[in-house]
């Protein structure tokens, strides 16, 4: 059998990084962060229980990856959803309530990210952090602010400090009031955005989150192709190594 090219084990390894980034987002909605071991990672996503050290060095951070995912897709489509807009205040408002409505919609998740940044291994940056903050710093910048350096820090501090308020198990402050509050320090009429009465057109809670992630990156009971010409079923699947050789 003729080697792999270079692109075909470049796709295989992207599209194994993305299973397992999908299968994370979704077993830790399900389970919660403790319930959820790598090894279930690796069945959901289909994948050799090996391969998930090669991308991720462990749980911790390939759960952050899918957060931040989660996080950067939904902010994504709030900017730039119909009508499109380039009114920098109208997407100061969107993304403020983009990032509020992951509190609402995706409580398990942004409560176990929340936590998990505390920790002592703390925040690590990936691909979907960066891409998150290139977002929040352009939309900082369209708003009109005159130094993005400065100001996005803070945006990304209150925005944090808000989703924290909101997650606070028994004592969590309204989405609306949280909203009030960041309107106000922007400047923004509550009429911008989503107001919380107005029902968010394509809002963030969806119970299927294959969006998120590259096409064709796993279907459910699907059968993946492990560049052999071989299919296997569910999480039986094999992938391919760093080195481009099937495990």
């Amino acid at each position: 059998m003729s080697p792999r090219s270079a692109s075909v084990n470049e796709e295989l390894r992207r599209r194994s990084r993305e299973r397992l980034l999908q299968a994370a987002l979704e077993l830790v909605s399900e389970r919660g962060y403790d319930a959820t071991t790598l090894g279930d990672i690796a069945d959901r996503a289909g994948s050799a229980r090996g391969l998930v050290s090669y991308y991720f060095p462990g749980k911790r951070l390939l759960v952050q990856s899918a957060v931040h995912r989660l996080m950067h897709r939904t902010l994504e489509e709030a900017l730039e959803r119909e009508p499109r807009t380039e009114d920098g205040r109208e997407r100061m408002a969107r993304a403020i309530d983009a990032i509020l409505g992951l509190a609402r919609d995706h409580p398990v998740v942004m409560r176990q990210h929340m936590a998990g940044i505390l920790q002592g291994e703390g925040f690590k940056q990936c691909p979907e952090q960066r891409r998150l903050a290139e977002l929040l710093s352009d939309t900082m910048s369209r708003y009109g602010s005159s130094d993005t350096a400065a100001d996005y820090p803070m945006l990304r501090a209150l925005l944090m400090g808000a989703v924290f308020a909101a997650l606070v198990p028994g004592v969590p402050m309204p989405v609306p009031v949280l909203r009030g509050e960041l309107f106000r320090r922007y400047g923004l009429e509550w009429e911008r955005g989503v107001p919380p009465d107005a029902g968010a057109p394509g809002g963030t809670y969806h119970e299927d989150l294959s969006r998120f992630f590259a096409p064709g990156s796993r279907e459910p009971g699907a059968r993946h192709d492990d560049g052999s010409g071989h299919g296997h079923a569910g999480g039986q699947n094999q992938e391919a190594d760093g080195a481009g050789q099937s495990k």
